[in-house]
C-alpha cells in the first residue's frame, strides 16, 4: 500500500502545508518532523514561486521570504532526502507548473522519486492539461493530485473518475487564506465525487480553527490546513517549531473528537 493511500485508512487525514524554505531550509526540515510527531498524516511542502496566483497574502509573503533567503528547488530536494530518513509520512510538493518546466519535467519527477516525494499538486495546471505531467509522474511513481472547486460543476465527474491519491476539494472561491466562516456547498461537492469514485476527498482553503477542522472532517475524508501554519512560521520565525506543533496537535485532536466545542 502506498503512503498516501495508507494516510486515509480508517481515519480522517490531517494534511498540513508549509512553505519550503520559510524561514529557512533547516526550519522547514524541523517542521516536517514536528508536524509528523503532532499527528499530521500528510505534509505538503510548497515550492516558493514568484507568482503564486492561487495563494493569499500569507503564503505569498512566505514565498517571497523563502526566495529572498536563497531557497531553491535543489535545496528542497536535498532537505526532503534528509528528512525522509527520519519520517515515513507521505510528503507532497505543491508547485506551479513554471518551476517544473524550467527544471525539466523528466528531471523534476526523477528527483522527486529519488528524494522520497510521494505526490505533486499543481494548482495552475487545469485537469484538461494534466497529461503534461501524468505520464512522467506514473513513470516515476509520483501521484498527481487533482483539484476541484465549487465552480467545477459538470467537470467534477470527469476529474473524480481520473483522480489519484486523493482529491483536493477547494472549500471556497478565491485564493488560500484564513476565513472566519466556510459556507460553500462542500457536502454537495463531495457527494458528487462519491457517486462516481471512491477516491478520498480532502477539503482545503480557509480552514484554520479546530472547530472548522472538526466540521470539515465530518463531511470529508481529510482536512488541509496551510495559511494558519504558515502564519505561525511568519510570527515565530526560527522558533516556530513549538507553536506549530502545539497548533497541529489541537487540530488533530479536534478531528478525532467530534463533540469538541459543540454548543
Amino acid at each position: 500500500m502506498n503512503r498516501i493511500k495508507k494516510a486515509f485508512e480508517n481515519k480522517k487525514a490531517f494534511i498540513a502545508f508549509i512553505t519550503g524554505g520559510d524561514p529557512d531550509i533547516e526550519t522547514t526540515e524541523k517542521l516536517v518532523i514536528a508536524l509528523t510527531e503532532a499527528g499530521a498524516d500528510i505534509i505538503e511542502i510548497g515550492i516558493p514561486f514568484s507568482d503564486p496566483i492561487a495563494e493569499g497574502a500569507v503564503i505569498q509573503e512566505a514565498s517571497e521570504r523563502s526566495l529572498a533567503n536563497g531557497c531553491t528547488v535543489d535545496k528542497l530536494f536535498e532537505m526532503v532526502k534528509r528528512v525522509r530518513e527520519k519520517v515515513d509520512t507521505p510528503l507532497l510538493f505543491m508547485t506551479y507548473i513554471n518551476p517544473v518546466f524550467v527544471y525539466g519535467k523528466e528531471q523534476f519527477m526523477k528527483k522527486c522519486a529519488d528524494c522520497g516525494i510521494d505526490g505533486i499538486i499543481v494548482p495552475d495546471l487545469p485537469f484538461e492539461e494534466s497529461d503534461e505531467l501524468s505520464y512522467i509522474c506514473e513513470q516515476h511513481g509520483i501521484t498527481q493530485i487533482s483539484m476541484i472547486a465549487p465552480t467545477s460543476e459538470e467537470r467534477i465527474k470527469m476529474i473524480a473518475e481520473n483522480a489519484g491519491g486523493f482529491l483536493y476539494c477547494v472549500s471556497s472561491l478565491g485564493v488560500t487564506g484564513v476565513r472566519s466562516e466556510i459556507n460553500t456547498g462542500v457536502s454537495e461537492m463531495i457527494q458528487k465525487v462519491k457517486a462516481v469514485s471512491s477516491v478520498p476527498c480532502a477539503v482545503g482553503f480557509g480552514i484554520s480553527t479546530p472547530e472548522q477542522a472538526r466540521d470539515m472532517a465530518a463531511v470529508s475524508d481529510g482536512v488541509i490546513i496551510g495559511s494558519a501554519i504558515v502564519r505561525l512560521a511568519a510570527e515565530y520565525g526560527r522558533d516556530c517549531e513549538g507553536p506549530v506543533k502545539k497548533y497541529a496537535r489541537e487540530i488533530k485532536y479536534a478531528m478525532e473528537n467530534k463533540n469538541l466545542c459543540r454548543k
